[in-house]
Formats: structure tokens, C-alpha cells, sequence
């Protein structure tokens, strides 16, 4: 009020341009940064825990891939749309090679725990899958990439990067939002075994992307343990016909 006072009985000061006088709380910078980053904080909470609940009350039992594909569409649309957004980061291949030898260590080291598991605990699982319907199999070895993993990563990797690093920075609360994002989603399949597994995977699928910045690079590494989980036997936690598994 004192600054439009001012307008009025001097008519060279411009409402809100005085350099000498800070913003009125409307225009205050750190009032605006710290309502966005609240406003972030809600829709982060809503868009990944709130409706991703709704979904798993009302749509349990259904494929998620329609849904995973309209929302993969929207976030390209939307990071396409956004300034400051490195396009690059949507493919970027001349990554992996640089990642090969860490993500083939780490999937190693994964196969072999995931199966001594499965053959201990649920031996009659163990390459069920490939042994009883080779077909269906390889068919899935071929689509989950495309249809389920890249979406995925768009949406998980992409966006929640993009979208929230006011919120969360670019370093491990990033990594542990996508993570528990990604993870908390997963209960839709019903199991906690799913969620368990997809918080893990989740914090190496988006450490990587803190380092690489490839949506190509992650998408490889995520592709790969994926067609683990399904080759050795856990598939069944990772379907919609899961569903209270």
C-alpha cells in the first residue's frame, strides 16, 4: 500500500519497480518460490500416491498399458513444452556404452540372487514362464520395452526429474522420490512383493538417470531386469491378473 501511495503523489515511481524497495508480498520472489515448491510438494503427493490408490481400488485387475501409454504421450507433449527441459535426455544412446559394464555387473549380480530365491523359496517357479509358454515369453521379451518400459520411464524418470527438482534438487531426495514413486504404484498389482521389488529398482533405474540423463540408457537397464523378473519365475507379481497374489 505504501509503494501504490507512492504512485499517486510521484508520478516517476512505477508500482512494484522501485529499485530500492522490495516486492509487495504478492510479487515477493521467495514467497512465489516457496508456494510453488508447496504446490509441487501436493500435486508430487497426489498424482503418485492419491490417484495411483484410486486407480488400485478401481482399476485392479485391468492391464495398466492403455493407461501407461496416454500418460507417456501427455509427459512428451508436456517435457516437449517446457522450457529449460533437455530434449536430449529422451534418447541420448551414446550413453549405455559408458554404463554397459556397471549395468551388466549389477543385473548379474541381481539374476543370480532373484534365482537362488525363487528355486528356495518357490522352486516350482523358477523358469516356469519360458519352460510352459515359450511363446507367450518371448512375445512379452519383445513388447514389455516398448508398451510398458519406456512409458515408465518417461513418466517416473523424465517428468518427475524435470518436474519436481525445485521440490526435491537433482541429487538423492530426487532419487528416493522417484524411487518411492515408482515403487508406490505397484500396488495396484496387489502384493507388497511388487512394491518391495520396484522401490529398489526404481532407485537404480533413477540413480542412473541422475547420471546419464538417457531415458534410452535407463530404459535398456530397466528392460533387462524386467525380462528377469518375469524369466525367472516373479512375473506373476508383475501383471495385472496379479492381482491379490
Amino acid at each position: 500500500m505504501e509503494l501504490g501511495w507512492s504512485v499517486l503523489v510521484d508520478n516517476k515511481i512505477r508500482f512494484g519497480s522501485h529499485p530500492s524497495r522490495p516486492l509487495g508480498a504478492c510479487g515477493d520472489p521467495v514467497t512465489n518460490r516457496r508456494f510453488r515448491k508447496a504446490y509441487l510438494a501436493g500435486e508430487y503427493v497426489l498424482l503418485f500416491f492419491g490417484l495411483a490408490s484410486i486407480y488400485a481400488v478401481l482399476f485392479r485387475g485391468t492391464s495398466p498399458i492403455p493407461f501407461l501409454l496416454v500418460l507417456g504421450l501427455a509427459v512428451v507433449v508436456y517435457l516437449l513444452r517446457s522450457s529449460g527441459f533437455d530434449r536430449a535426455s529422451l534418447w541420448r544412446p551414446g550413453t549405455l556404452w559408458s554404463q554397459a559394464r556397471s549395468i551388466a555387473a549389477l543385473w548379474c549380480l541381481a539374476a543370480v540372487c532373484l534365482s537362488a530365491t525363487v528355486a528356495f523359496l518357490r522352486p516350482g517357479l523358477l523358469f516356469a514362464f519360458p519352460r510352459e509358454d515359450p511363446l507367450i515369453w518371448a512375445l512379452v521379451m519383445v513388447l514389455y520395452p516398448l508398451l510398458s518400459v519406456y512409458p515408465q520411464e518417461l513418466i517416473f524418470r523424465g517428468f518427475v526429474f524435470h518436474r519436481y527438482a525445485t521440490v526435491f534438487g537433482e541429487g538423492a531426495r530426487m532419487v528416493a522420490a522417484s524411487a518411492v514413486a515408482f515403487g508406490f504404484v505397484h500396488i495396484a498389482f496387489g502384493s507388497w512383493i511388487s512394491v518391495a521389488m520396484t522401490i529398489v529398482g526404481g532407485w537404480i533405474f533413477a540413480s542412473r538417470y541422475r547420471r546419464t540423463r538417457s531415458l534410452f540408457t535407463v530404459s535398456v537397464e530397466h528392460a533387462l531386469y524386467g525380462m528377469l523378473v518375469f524369466t525367472v519365475g516373479l512375473g506373476q507379481y508383475f501383471y495385472h491378473g496379479a492381482a491379490g497374489a
